[in-house]
Protein backbone atom coordinates (compact mmCIF):
# COMPACT_ATOMS: atom_id res chain seq x y z
CA UNK A 1 0.00 0.00 0.00
CA UNK A 2 3.01 2.23 0.11
CA UNK A 3 2.49 3.47 -3.46
CA UNK A 4 -1.15 4.44 -2.96
CA UNK A 5 -2.05 8.08 -3.37
CA UNK A 6 -3.81 9.91 -0.58
CA UNK A 7 -7.59 9.61 -1.05
CA UNK A 8 -8.10 13.34 -0.58
CA UNK A 9 -5.48 13.98 -3.26
CA UNK A 10 -7.20 11.52 -5.60
CA UNK A 11 -10.46 13.47 -5.33
CA UNK A 12 -8.70 16.84 -5.31
CA UNK A 13 -10.27 18.01 -2.04
CA UNK A 14 -9.01 19.10 1.36
CA UNK A 15 -9.22 16.93 4.48
CA UNK A 16 -11.98 19.18 5.79
CA UNK A 17 -14.16 18.67 2.69
CA UNK A 18 -17.89 18.25 3.37
CA UNK A 19 -19.93 15.31 2.06
CA UNK A 20 -21.37 17.56 -0.64
CA UNK A 21 -17.90 18.68 -1.73
CA UNK A 22 -16.76 15.05 -1.89
CA UNK A 23 -19.77 14.10 -4.00
CA UNK A 24 -19.30 17.06 -6.34
CA UNK A 25 -15.60 16.28 -6.85
CA UNK A 26 -16.35 12.62 -7.46
CA UNK A 27 -19.07 13.33 -10.03
CA UNK A 28 -16.78 15.67 -11.95
CA UNK A 29 -13.85 13.25 -12.08
CA UNK A 30 -16.05 10.20 -12.72
CA UNK A 31 -17.43 11.88 -15.83
CA UNK A 32 -13.91 12.67 -16.96
CA UNK A 33 -12.33 9.26 -16.42
CA UNK A 34 -15.17 6.80 -16.99
CA UNK A 35 -13.82 4.11 -19.40
CA UNK A 36 -16.84 4.41 -21.70
CA UNK A 37 -16.03 8.10 -22.12
CA UNK A 38 -12.39 7.39 -23.00
CA UNK A 39 -12.45 4.76 -25.76
CA UNK A 40 -9.04 5.85 -27.08
CA UNK A 41 -7.33 5.54 -23.70
CA UNK A 42 -9.52 3.03 -21.92
CA UNK A 43 -6.83 1.25 -19.89
CA UNK A 44 -5.49 4.39 -18.20
CA UNK A 45 -9.01 5.75 -17.69
CA UNK A 46 -10.09 2.49 -16.10
CA UNK A 47 -7.17 2.63 -13.64
CA UNK A 48 -8.03 6.20 -12.65
CA UNK A 49 -11.71 5.33 -12.40
CA UNK A 50 -10.97 2.45 -10.04
CA UNK A 51 -8.82 4.77 -7.93
CA UNK A 52 -11.66 7.30 -7.73
CA UNK A 53 -14.12 4.55 -6.90
CA UNK A 54 -11.97 3.32 -4.02
CA UNK A 55 -11.29 6.81 -2.64
CA UNK A 56 -14.95 7.82 -2.70
CA UNK A 57 -16.08 4.54 -1.13
CA UNK A 58 -13.96 5.27 1.95
CA UNK A 59 -14.38 9.04 2.28
CA UNK A 60 -18.14 9.02 1.66
CA UNK A 61 -18.65 6.65 4.58
CA UNK A 62 -18.42 8.47 7.91
CA UNK A 63 -17.00 5.52 9.85
CA UNK A 64 -14.53 4.50 7.15
CA UNK A 65 -13.39 8.10 6.72
CA UNK A 66 -12.78 8.42 10.47
CA UNK A 67 -10.65 5.29 10.45
CA UNK A 68 -8.76 6.42 7.34
CA UNK A 69 -7.98 9.76 8.99
CA UNK A 70 -6.68 7.88 12.05
CA UNK A 71 -4.78 5.01 10.47
CA UNK A 72 -4.18 5.96 6.81
CA UNK A 73 -4.06 3.23 4.19
CA UNK A 74 -2.45 0.75 6.59
CA UNK A 75 -5.44 0.57 8.86
CA UNK A 76 -5.70 -2.27 11.37
CA UNK A 77 -7.04 -5.58 10.11
CA UNK A 78 -6.67 -5.11 6.40
CA UNK A 79 -6.73 -1.43 5.64
CA UNK A 80 -9.18 0.32 3.33
CA UNK A 81 -10.58 -0.11 -0.11
CA UNK A 82 -12.96 -2.39 -1.93
CA UNK A 83 -10.45 -5.02 -2.91
CA UNK A 84 -11.88 -8.02 -4.71
CA UNK A 85 -9.24 -10.21 -3.14
CA UNK A 86 -6.91 -10.32 -6.14
CA UNK A 87 -5.37 -6.90 -5.66
CA UNK A 88 -7.72 -5.12 -8.03
CA UNK A 89 -10.68 -2.86 -7.32
CA UNK A 90 -13.89 -3.58 -9.12
CA UNK A 91 -16.25 -1.06 -10.69
CA UNK A 92 -19.42 -1.60 -12.61
CA UNK A 93 -20.63 0.23 -15.70
CA UNK A 94 -24.13 -0.52 -14.51
CA UNK A 95 -23.93 1.41 -11.26
CA UNK A 96 -22.07 1.97 -8.02
CA UNK A 97 -22.85 -0.41 -5.22
CA UNK A 98 -23.25 1.56 -2.00
CA UNK A 99 -22.89 5.03 -3.61
CA UNK A 100 -25.67 7.52 -4.11
CA UNK A 101 -24.21 8.41 -7.54
CA UNK A 102 -26.48 7.77 -10.53
CA UNK A 103 -24.40 6.59 -13.50
CA UNK A 104 -27.08 8.07 -15.79
CA UNK A 105 -25.95 11.50 -14.52
CA UNK A 106 -22.52 10.75 -15.92
CA UNK A 107 -23.73 9.49 -19.28
CA UNK A 108 -26.21 12.32 -19.68
CA UNK A 109 -23.27 14.74 -19.89
CA UNK A 110 -21.96 12.82 -22.91
CA UNK A 111 -25.09 11.66 -24.73
CA UNK A 112 -27.80 14.04 -23.50
CA UNK A 113 -29.71 11.41 -21.57
CA UNK A 114 -29.67 8.09 -19.82
CA UNK A 115 -28.59 4.86 -21.48
CA UNK A 116 -30.98 2.42 -23.08
CA UNK A 117 -29.46 -0.51 -21.22
CA UNK A 118 -30.12 -1.14 -17.54
CA UNK A 119 -28.88 1.67 -15.30
CA UNK A 120 -28.86 -0.20 -12.01
CA UNK A 121 -28.01 -3.63 -10.79
CA UNK A 122 -30.81 -6.15 -10.96
CA UNK A 123 -32.42 -6.87 -7.65
CA UNK A 124 -31.37 -10.50 -7.91
CA UNK A 125 -27.70 -9.64 -8.49
CA UNK A 126 -24.91 -10.08 -5.93
CA UNK A 127 -25.15 -7.68 -2.98
CA UNK A 128 -22.76 -7.01 -0.13
CA UNK A 129 -23.70 -8.16 3.35
CA UNK A 130 -24.55 -5.72 6.12
CA UNK A 131 -21.81 -4.00 8.13
CA UNK A 132 -21.94 -4.81 11.85
CA UNK A 133 -20.85 -2.98 15.00
CA UNK A 134 -19.53 -4.48 18.22
CA UNK A 135 -18.49 -2.52 21.32
CA UNK A 136 -15.61 -3.80 23.43
CA UNK A 137 -14.21 -2.57 26.77
CA UNK A 138 -10.51 -2.80 27.60
CA UNK A 139 -8.32 -1.62 30.48
CA UNK A 140 -6.09 1.46 30.46
CA UNK A 141 -3.03 -0.80 30.43
CA UNK A 142 -4.38 -2.78 27.46
CA UNK A 143 -4.90 0.41 25.49
CA UNK A 144 -1.30 1.38 26.32
CA UNK A 145 0.29 -1.94 25.38
CA UNK A 146 -2.16 -3.27 22.79
CA UNK A 147 -4.07 -6.49 23.27
CA UNK A 148 -5.61 -9.39 21.39
CA UNK A 149 -9.20 -10.24 22.29
CA UNK A 150 -11.72 -12.85 21.26
CA UNK A 151 -15.26 -11.59 20.79
CA UNK A 152 -18.58 -13.30 20.16
CA UNK A 153 -20.97 -11.80 17.61
CA UNK A 154 -24.27 -12.81 16.08
CA UNK A 155 -24.37 -12.49 12.29
CA UNK A 156 -26.12 -13.79 9.17
CA UNK A 157 -24.18 -16.56 7.44
CA UNK A 158 -24.74 -18.69 4.36
CA UNK A 159 -26.97 -21.67 5.07
CA UNK A 160 -24.90 -24.86 5.23
CA UNK A 161 -27.77 -26.99 3.93
CA UNK A 162 -28.80 -25.15 0.75
CA UNK A 163 -25.54 -23.22 0.32
CA UNK A 164 -27.42 -19.97 0.01
CA UNK A 165 -29.91 -20.72 -2.76
CA UNK A 166 -32.87 -21.15 -0.40
CA UNK A 167 -34.08 -24.38 -2.00
CA UNK A 168 -34.45 -27.80 -0.46
CA UNK A 169 -31.48 -29.98 -1.46
CA UNK A 170 -32.34 -32.02 -4.53
CA UNK A 171 -35.30 -29.84 -5.48
CA UNK A 172 -35.51 -27.83 -8.69
CA UNK A 173 -35.10 -24.07 -8.96
CA UNK A 174 -36.93 -22.57 -11.92
CA UNK A 175 -36.31 -19.28 -13.68
CA UNK A 176 -39.17 -16.87 -13.22
CA UNK A 177 -41.24 -16.85 -16.41
CA UNK A 178 -42.60 -13.36 -15.81
CA UNK A 179 -39.30 -11.42 -15.58
CA UNK A 180 -37.10 -13.95 -17.36
CA UNK A 181 -34.82 -14.25 -14.34
CA UNK A 182 -33.93 -10.54 -14.16
CA UNK A 183 -36.04 -9.81 -11.09
CA UNK A 184 -37.54 -6.78 -12.82
CA UNK A 185 -40.50 -6.21 -15.09
CA UNK A 186 -40.12 -3.45 -17.66
CA UNK A 187 -42.89 -1.41 -19.18
CA UNK A 188 -42.86 1.04 -22.08
CA UNK A 189 -45.20 4.01 -21.89
CA UNK A 190 -45.91 6.73 -24.43
CA UNK A 191 -45.55 10.28 -23.12
CA UNK A 192 -45.37 13.79 -24.56
CA UNK A 193 -41.61 13.38 -24.72
CA UNK A 194 -41.75 10.02 -26.48
CA UNK A 195 -41.57 6.52 -25.15
CA UNK A 196 -40.43 6.07 -21.54
CA UNK A 197 -39.25 2.77 -20.16
CA UNK A 198 -39.84 2.03 -16.47
CA UNK A 199 -38.90 -0.95 -14.32
CA UNK A 200 -40.44 -2.42 -11.20
CA UNK A 201 -39.63 -5.38 -9.00
CA UNK A 202 -41.25 -8.56 -10.23
CA UNK A 203 -44.05 -9.48 -7.84
CA UNK A 204 -44.08 -13.11 -8.92
CA UNK A 205 -40.56 -13.93 -7.74
CA UNK A 206 -40.11 -11.01 -5.34
CA UNK A 207 -37.17 -9.70 -7.35
CA UNK A 208 -35.07 -12.87 -7.03
CA UNK A 209 -35.55 -13.99 -10.63
CA UNK A 210 -36.22 -17.56 -9.54
CA UNK A 211 -39.09 -19.70 -8.38
CA UNK A 212 -38.43 -22.08 -5.49
CA UNK A 213 -41.17 -24.67 -5.09
CA UNK A 214 -39.59 -26.51 -2.16
CA UNK A 215 -37.81 -24.23 0.31
CA UNK A 216 -34.89 -25.25 2.51
CA UNK A 217 -36.16 -26.29 5.94
CA UNK A 218 -33.03 -25.04 7.70
CA UNK A 219 -33.22 -21.41 6.53
CA UNK A 220 -36.88 -21.39 5.36
CA UNK A 221 -35.89 -20.23 1.92
CA UNK A 222 -33.83 -17.24 3.01
CA UNK A 223 -30.47 -18.76 2.07
CA UNK A 224 -28.95 -17.43 5.28
CA UNK A 225 -29.16 -18.28 8.96
CA UNK A 226 -28.13 -16.41 12.09
CA UNK A 227 -25.13 -17.87 13.90
CA UNK A 228 -22.80 -17.05 16.76
CA UNK A 229 -19.20 -16.51 15.66
CA UNK A 230 -15.98 -16.21 17.64
CA UNK A 231 -13.57 -13.69 16.16
CA UNK A 232 -10.06 -12.68 17.22
CA UNK A 233 -9.30 -8.97 17.05
CA UNK A 234 -5.98 -7.20 17.59
CA UNK A 235 -6.30 -3.86 19.38
CA UNK A 236 -3.23 -1.73 18.51
CA UNK A 237 -1.13 -0.09 21.21
CA UNK A 238 -2.02 3.56 21.64
CA UNK A 239 -5.69 3.29 20.68
CA UNK A 240 -7.92 5.99 22.16
CA UNK A 241 -11.35 5.77 23.73
CA UNK A 242 -14.16 5.30 21.13
CA UNK A 243 -11.71 4.66 18.29
CA UNK A 244 -12.73 1.93 15.87
CA UNK A 245 -10.93 -1.12 14.52
CA UNK A 246 -12.32 -2.38 11.20
CA UNK A 247 -12.34 -6.10 10.39
CA UNK A 248 -12.86 -6.54 6.66
CA UNK A 249 -15.24 -9.29 5.53
CA UNK A 250 -16.29 -10.18 9.09
CA UNK A 251 -19.79 -8.73 8.82
CA UNK A 252 -22.95 -10.42 7.57
CA UNK A 253 -22.77 -12.69 4.53
CA UNK A 254 -23.72 -11.21 1.18
CA UNK A 255 -26.58 -12.37 -0.99
CA UNK A 256 -26.38 -14.15 -4.33
CA UNK A 257 -22.63 -14.51 -4.12
CA UNK A 258 -21.98 -10.98 -2.88
CA UNK A 259 -19.10 -10.24 -0.46
CA UNK A 260 -19.44 -10.13 3.30
CA UNK A 261 -19.89 -6.84 5.09
CA UNK A 262 -17.35 -5.38 7.50
CA UNK A 263 -17.23 -5.51 11.29
CA UNK A 264 -16.59 -2.28 13.20
CA UNK A 265 -15.11 -2.78 16.67
CA UNK A 266 -15.67 0.34 18.82
CA UNK A 267 -13.18 0.41 21.69
CA UNK A 268 -14.07 1.80 25.12
CA UNK A 269 -11.36 2.26 27.77
CA UNK A 270 -12.04 1.78 31.48
CA UNK A 271 -11.28 4.57 33.93
CA UNK A 272 -7.96 4.15 35.77
CA UNK A 273 -7.63 5.20 39.45
CA UNK A 274 -4.08 6.56 38.98
CA UNK A 275 -3.36 7.38 35.35
CA UNK A 276 -5.07 9.81 32.99
CA UNK A 277 -4.48 10.12 29.25
CA UNK A 278 -4.06 13.53 27.59
CA UNK A 279 -3.37 13.22 23.86
CA UNK A 280 -0.49 10.70 23.85
CA UNK A 281 0.78 11.74 27.30
CA UNK A 282 0.19 9.90 30.57
CA UNK A 283 -0.55 12.06 33.61
CA UNK A 284 -0.52 11.09 37.28
CA UNK A 285 0.09 12.44 40.79
CA UNK A 286 3.06 11.22 42.84
CA UNK A 287 2.86 11.71 46.64
CA UNK A 288 6.07 12.56 48.54
CA UNK A 289 6.83 13.28 52.18
CA UNK A 290 7.74 16.70 53.57
CA UNK A 291 11.34 15.58 54.07
CA UNK A 292 11.59 14.22 50.51
CA UNK A 293 10.24 17.46 49.08
CA UNK A 294 12.52 19.53 51.34
CA UNK A 295 15.76 17.60 50.99
CA UNK A 296 15.25 16.17 47.53
CA UNK A 297 14.96 12.46 46.86
CA UNK A 298 15.25 9.73 44.24
CA UNK A 299 11.75 8.45 43.59
CA UNK A 300 10.60 5.19 42.05
CA UNK A 301 7.88 6.07 39.53
CA UNK A 302 5.56 3.23 38.43
CA UNK A 303 5.05 3.20 34.65
CA UNK A 304 1.86 2.04 32.90
CA UNK A 305 3.63 -1.03 31.51
CA UNK A 306 4.54 -2.21 35.03
CA UNK A 307 8.18 -1.11 34.98
CA UNK A 308 9.80 1.32 37.45
CA UNK A 309 11.60 4.50 36.44
CA UNK A 310 13.93 6.18 38.94
CA UNK A 311 13.67 9.95 38.96
CA UNK A 312 15.48 12.45 41.23
CA UNK A 313 13.57 15.50 42.38
CA UNK A 314 15.55 18.52 43.63
CA UNK A 315 15.45 19.85 47.17
CA UNK A 316 12.75 22.39 47.88
CA UNK A 317 10.26 20.81 45.48
CA UNK A 318 6.80 22.30 45.97
CA UNK A 319 3.37 20.74 45.68
CA UNK A 320 2.10 21.09 42.11
CA UNK A 321 5.55 20.91 40.50
CA UNK A 322 5.44 18.84 37.30
CA UNK A 323 8.20 16.60 35.99
CA UNK A 324 8.42 14.84 32.66
CA UNK A 325 9.85 11.47 31.66
CA UNK A 326 10.16 11.66 27.89
CA UNK A 327 8.94 9.01 25.46
CA UNK A 328 7.21 7.00 28.20
CA UNK A 329 3.66 7.87 27.16
CA UNK A 330 1.38 6.27 24.59
CA UNK A 331 2.76 5.18 21.24
CA UNK A 332 1.29 7.29 18.46
CA UNK A 333 -0.64 5.31 15.86
CA UNK A 334 0.96 5.84 12.44
CA UNK A 335 3.74 7.80 14.15
CA UNK A 336 7.21 6.79 15.27
CA UNK A 337 7.17 8.89 18.43
CA UNK A 338 5.68 8.32 21.85
CA UNK A 339 4.07 10.76 24.23
CA UNK A 340 5.58 11.65 27.59
CA UNK A 341 4.93 10.54 31.17
CA UNK A 342 4.13 13.67 33.20
CA UNK A 343 3.74 13.47 36.97
CA UNK A 344 2.75 16.11 39.50
CA UNK A 345 4.28 16.24 42.97
CA UNK A 346 1.85 16.20 45.91
CA UNK A 347 3.54 16.91 49.25
CA UNK A 348 1.83 15.00 52.03
CA UNK A 349 1.69 16.81 55.38
CA UNK A 350 1.70 14.41 58.32
CA UNK A 351 -1.54 14.50 60.29
CA UNK A 352 -0.26 12.88 63.48
CA UNK A 353 3.16 13.37 65.06
CA UNK A 354 4.82 11.60 67.92
CA UNK A 355 6.21 13.70 70.78
CA UNK A 356 9.72 13.32 69.43
CA UNK A 357 8.67 14.28 65.91
CA UNK A 358 6.84 17.34 67.15
CA UNK A 359 9.83 18.51 69.14
CA UNK A 360 12.04 18.10 66.08
CA UNK A 361 9.62 20.17 63.96
CA UNK A 362 9.53 22.85 66.64
CA UNK A 363 13.34 23.03 66.69
CA UNK A 364 13.35 23.23 62.92
CA UNK A 365 10.83 26.04 63.01
CA UNK A 366 13.02 28.02 65.44
CA UNK A 367 16.06 27.64 63.21
CA UNK A 368 14.02 29.01 60.34
CA UNK A 369 12.81 31.98 62.40
CA UNK A 370 9.32 30.60 62.42
CA UNK A 371 6.89 30.93 65.34
CA UNK A 372 6.32 27.41 66.68
CA UNK A 373 2.70 26.36 67.12
CA UNK A 374 1.27 27.17 70.58
CA UNK A 375 -0.24 24.31 72.44
CA UNK A 376 -3.62 25.31 73.79
CA UNK A 377 -4.54 24.08 77.26
CA UNK A 378 -7.93 22.68 77.98
CA UNK A 379 -10.50 24.78 79.84
CA UNK A 380 -9.53 23.02 83.07
CA UNK A 381 -5.76 23.03 82.35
Amino acid sequence: MADKRDYYEVLGVSKTATDEELKKAYRKLAKKYHPDANPDNKQEAEAKFKELNEAYEVLSDKQKRQNYDMFGHNGPQGGFGGSTGNGYYSYSTSGFDGFDIDIDDIFSSFFGGGRNRRSSRASNGPSKGADLRHDIEITFEESFLGVRKQINISREEICDVCHGNGAKPGSKIETCGVCGGTGQVRQVQSTLFGQMQTARTCTTCGGTGKIIKETCENCRGRGRVRKQAKINVSIPAGISDTQTVVLRNEGASGQNGGPKGDLYIVVHIKHHPIYVRQDDNVLCDIPVTVTQATLGAELEIPMVDGTIEKFKIPEGTQTGTKFKIRQKGFSGINRNTNGDFIFTIVVQTPKRLSKEQRELFEKLAKTMNEQPPVRKKGIFG
